[in-house]
């Protein structure tokens, strides 16, 4: 029953901060999902209904990252960032996709913010 809910409240917040902003080619959304043990990091341009680039923990090149599950999302952040600046993009609109702005979800912001995103 406290899961259900704790659920509930995420995809509400989920819901409010999408109708804040809706990513474009040029700002694209930056979307970050946490599960239990990974972390995914993706920018999305919400007109055309694509993903432009994705970073998690989970794929091959990252398995083998030692450390912190916070340590490895700032990595994440960053690595995300550097991809993104590679491309063009600098200025991106956060989705942090109805989870709270602390420990891992702030870690990754901070290794992006490090890496030349402005959000």
């Amino acid at each position: 029953m406290g899961q259900e809910r704790s659920v509930l409240r995420r995809q509400k917040i989920k819901r409010r901060s999408k109708a804040r902003g809706q990513g474009t080619p040029e700002k694209p959304r930056l979307c970050v999902y946490r599960s239990l043990s990974q972390i995914y990091a993706q920018l999305v341009d919400d007109h055309s209904g694509s993903t432009l680039l994705a970073v998690s923990s989970n794929s091959p090149a990252n398995r083998e990252m030692k450390g912190s599950k916070t340590e490895i999302s700032h990595e994440i952040g960053k690595q995300i960032g550097e991809k993104a600046v590679e491309k063009g993009i600098t200025n991106v609109i956060f989705d942090r996709n109805g989870f709270r702005y602390h420990g891992r979800v702030r870690a990754l912001a901070e290794g992006a913010r490090e890496a030349g995103l402005v959000f």
